[in-house]
């Protein structure tokens, strides 16, 4: 029989038979992936949390891992070998935030949004795939909504990024069946990250002094932030992420918490939400243009003002 139906059974627990399991999460210091390692913890799991700077936490075997980084991979399924001899499950939140207007921002931040969210997940598999073979585990990657979804402004590079998981995730599914090992693919919404405070921040410093977008970053980081106010709690996504890692016969994929509006945008017709778009933002960014350009006016009069 299959690797898979030796190691997990049906029944409410969703627990594996025999030793106790042993689970690698990366990304595992931040809010979504600490809060799905500590759900792992609590129902008995070996957890191995990996993260740029180790993760701190009880009942964890923390690791600092780059996952850009061929070497500290290697090193991570190193110690997971040496420590715990299998790997029931992997789990890949690693990834970063990537926003800005791709006419402008420096193609070395795309490539860096690029390095760690699509190349660092294969990365991740690749050193850990022969752990996960010989345990007869499973692999659950962590995409987005907005990888399915038509990519909107300003979020381009992270679009681009959680676009290839998809596709990463269908060809690594269909080629690991046959080895009876499962690869689930699940795609959250908005989920509170913390960085709310931030944000229009992030939005703000995504475009270079002079940007011709500057008026359309400021909009869209107001849009964010009030979309982190209103996500959804951490330990949803943990469940979630919990029962594509544990359930008999999993899904391929598991949408969690959509943005409804943004879904049923997303089924219209292209050209109507590019129209609806242009309606939509392009007051509020002419507004916003006027602003910015009255504060810089006002922040001149001020120094002419202090030089007399």
């Amino acid at each position: 029989m299959p690797p898979r139906a030796r190691l997990y059974r049906r029944g409410m627990d969703n627990r594996p038979a025999g030793p106790c399991p042993v689970v690698v999460i990366t990304g595992a210091a931040g809010g979504l992936g600490a809060a799905t390692a500590e759900l792992f913890v609590d129902r008995g799991w070996h957890v191995v949390a990996a993260d740029l700077t180790a993760p701190s936490g009880a009942g964890m075997t923390s690791v600092a891992t780059d996952v850009t980084d061929a070497a500290s991979l290697a090193a991570l399924a190193s110690t997971v070998e040496a420590r715990h001899g299998r790997l029931d499950l992997l789990i890949t939140f690693a990834g970063v935030l990537g926003i800005g207007p791709l006419a402008e921002v420096d193609p070395d931040r795309v490539q860096h949004v690029l390095d760690v969210n699509i190349m660092g997940t294969v990365r991740t598999v690749h050193a850990l795939f022969g752990l996960v073979h010989s345990s007869g585990g499973r692999v659950v990657l962590l995409g987005s909504e907005t990888g399915p979804q038509h990519g909107m402004p300003m979020n381009g590079p992270y679009a681009m990024s959680k676009h290839a998981v998809e596709a990463y995730a269908d060809s690594l599914r269909r080629e690991l069946m046959f080895l009876g090992i499962d690869v689930v693919l699940v795609q959250p919404g908005p989920f509170r990250t913390g960085m709310t405070a931030s944000i229009r921040r992030r939005f703000s410093e995504s475009v270079p002094p002079g940007s011709l977008f500057a008026a359309m970053a400021s909009v869209m980081g107001d849009w964010a932030a009030g979309e982190d106010e209103r996500a959804s709690d951490p330990a949803l996504l943990a469940e979630a992420v919990w029962t594509a890692g544990t359930a008999a016969r999993p899904r391929p994929r598991y949408r969690v918490r959509w943005n409804l509006a943004r879904m049923l945008l997303d089924l219209l017709p292209v050209t109507l939400v590019d129209r609806a778009l242009r309606r939509a933002l392009g007051r509020p960014i002419a507004t916003r243009q006027l602003e910015l350009e009255q504060a810089v006016a006002d922040a001149e009069a001020g120094m002419n003002e202090v030089s007399r």
